[in-house]
């Protein structure tokens, strides 16, 4: 059966659009490590990506040659220390993400005064 051709190539298709994720774990142990952390963090928003949640971030491209142009240029911005891994995913598994959101986080109370014994 011959590929169907679509009808307007220029407009992006579920399945021509991609998603880039950033999933990274980097140690902020030192000044040095924070420091490294905060410019790979200012280098991914920079850069287009935006936070999904703490260490995930995200980035919207019109293909995937576009998606490996980004992920080589994050790579190139990895610190020394720690690991970070890239994701692309299409526009259609993209839109299929179900997010549960929980009942909000409620103040932690105070520690009950201690009795000293001796």
């Amino acid at each position: 059966m011959a590929r169907r051709k679509p009808e307007n190539p220029a407009w992006p298709y579920g399945w021509r659009t991609v998603w880039v994720f950033a999933f990274f774990d980097l140690p902020v142990e030192t000044k040095k490590q924070r420091r490294a952390y905060a410019r790979f963090r200012k280098d991914l928003l920079e850069d287009g990506f935006s936070m999904m949640q703490y260490s995930v971030y995200y980035r919207h491209c019109a293909s995937h040659e576009n998606a490996v142009v980004h992920v080589n240029r994050m790579g190139k911005c990895v610190p020394a220390e720690g690991e970070v891994r890239f994701m692309v995913i299409t526009d259609k598994q993209f839109s299929k993400i179900r997010t549960f959101v929980g009942r909000a986080r409620q103040a932690m109370p105070d520690a009950p005064a201690q009795m000293e014994m001796f």
